[in-house]
């Protein structure tokens, strides 16, 4: 009979690297995100490898019997993902760099509808309001005049443009 228990170092590096990797993903530096999204992606590759079960075999048919076979499935798996985590690289590191480029950061900063939102939680008020309800509503436009992002302040996106 084949031993299935998982190898307990392993577990214990799968839950520190996606433990590790969802707290990068939760910062707001797109390179923190970038080495989050990484390790999660490696820690799926061995998660996918250690449920795969004991190495056996080949899986021909033929050449191997059928009960010491391996399964190519978490084989497959782990390409895919390998292949899945190339591509969120690649595009996290092109957004990194459009933001180097424009705002000399790679920080993720507040969307408008975001602060709005915000505010209105504390101050305990609906986010949205029903079309019948009295008062001017201020636009969209308006509400981007009063927000203020800390991050902006000596570099306008004109003068880093040029």
């Amino acid at each position: 009979m084949i031993d299935m228990s998982p190898n307990l170092v392993l577990v214990v590096t799968i839950a520190v690297l996606f433990t590790v990797g969802v707290y990068l993903l939760l910062e707001r530096s797109l390179s923190r995100v970038l080495i989050g999204v990484i390790l999660i992606g490696n820690g799926a590759n061995l998660l996918f490898l250690v449920a795969g079960g004991a190495a056996g075999g080949p899986p021909i048919v033929g050449v191997t019997p059928d009960g010491e076979m391996s399964d190519p499935l978490p084989q497959a798996m782990v390409l895919t993902a390998i292949v899945i985590t190339l591509g969120m690289t690649a595009f996290l590191l092109a957004m990194a760099y459009r933001s180097w480029q424009l705002h000399r950061h790679d920080e993720v900063q507040d969307d408008v509808e975001d602060r709005r939102i915000a505010r209105l939680a504390a101050i305990d008020e609906l986010a949205v309001r029903d079309s019948d309800e009295e008062g001017p509503v201020p636009t969209l436009d308006e509400e981007a005049a009063e927000a203020h992002d800390e991050t902006d302040e000596g570099h306008p996106v004109e003068e880093v443009a040029r």
